[in-house]
């Protein structure tokens, strides 16, 4: 297996940066799986005892001016490996003005990812950095634990209003509650509600607009039957969701959340060339 990949432009780094750091605010761990179009970074706790799933997808043409992959095999040329989102994030810090960025598939002590940082230099001989990010391969036989998440059969699908505004709310509630009730409708209204012995908040946000996925022909039957103004909700731990919202660097041009009732909550950031789905399981 070989991979290696190099990034001179600015603008695509410090955005390839931004991504890796919101992936290392939602994930202590997660699974990078290299194609030869793509990357994906992928989380896949287990939902039914409580964990979140995340899957973000980037198009490797946006980001990368070299781009090579040998897989497992000609046929499933694919690599897939395990790391700390945090480890990469920290490398890449010190690539802020750096003048080319290298990121190979290496085997040190333990297989690693390598980036070596080419910083300007006063003299005619550029700076090296390198850093060495421990990572475990993961073998052909468990890819399939990593395969992305199915879109659920929605009861309501809603545009979040801006993330800033939202994640100063929630903030405020989590110093109330452990839960944070989600309730949104095809009319465009989205309430964030906790409900203690002590306290009852609601926090209404209106003419947020709703995704137009009966034009696309994918809108789930359950639409078909449901009234407009019925509302949609899931309660969840509020830790999560306000992880999802501080973490956020994507600067997303659409944010959209879908309601599974008392099922799950499930978020879509779209970027021109990101895709981030994270999924928060509904407590009953």
């Amino acid at each position: 297996m070989k991979f290696r990949g190099k990034i001179v432009d600015v603008g695509c780094l410090n955005h390839f940066t931004r991504v890796v750091n919101t992936i290392s605010k939602l994930s202590k761990s997660c699974i990078l799986r290299l194609t030869s179009d793509k990357l994906y970074f992928i989380l896949s706790d287990k939902m039914a005892s409580g964990g979140v799933a995340m899957w973000c997808q980037l198009f490797q043409g946006n980001f990368f001016d070299e781009f090579q992959i040998e897989g497992v095999s000609a046929e499933h040329n694919e690599i897939y490996l395990e790391l700390m989102p945090e480890n990469l994030s920290r490398s890449l810090k010190t690539a802020q003005n750096a003048k080319t960025v290298k990121i190979k598939l290496t085997m040190k002590h333990c297989p690693c990812i390598t980036i070596a940082v080419e910083l300007p230099s006063l003299s005619s001989h550029s700076r090296i950095v390198t850093h060495d990010i421990p990572v475990s391969i993961i073998p052909r036989k468990l890819w399939n634990d990593f395969e992305e998440p199915s879109v659920p059969d929605f009861d309501v699908s809603i545009y979040l209003p801006a993330l800033k505004i939202m994640k100063s709310v929630v903030e405020r509630m989590k110093n109330l509650a452990n839960h944070v009730v989600i309730e949104a409708n095809q009319n465009g209204e989205m309430n964030l509600k906790i409900d203690t012995d002590l306290v009852s908040v609601t926090t209404h946000f209106k003419e947020l607009g709703n995704p137009p996925w009966v034009d696309e022909g994918t809108q789930p039957d359950s639409f078909q039957t449901r009234d407009p103004a019925n509302m949609a909700e899931a309660r969840i731990d509020i830790k999560r969701l306000l992880q999802f919202l501080a973490g956020q660097q994507v600067n997303p041009s659409k944010a959209i959340c879908n309601i599974v009732s008392k099922k799950v909550v499930h978020f879509v950031l779209l970027h021109e060339d990101v895709s981030l789905q994270y999924f928060i399981p509904a407590f009953a």
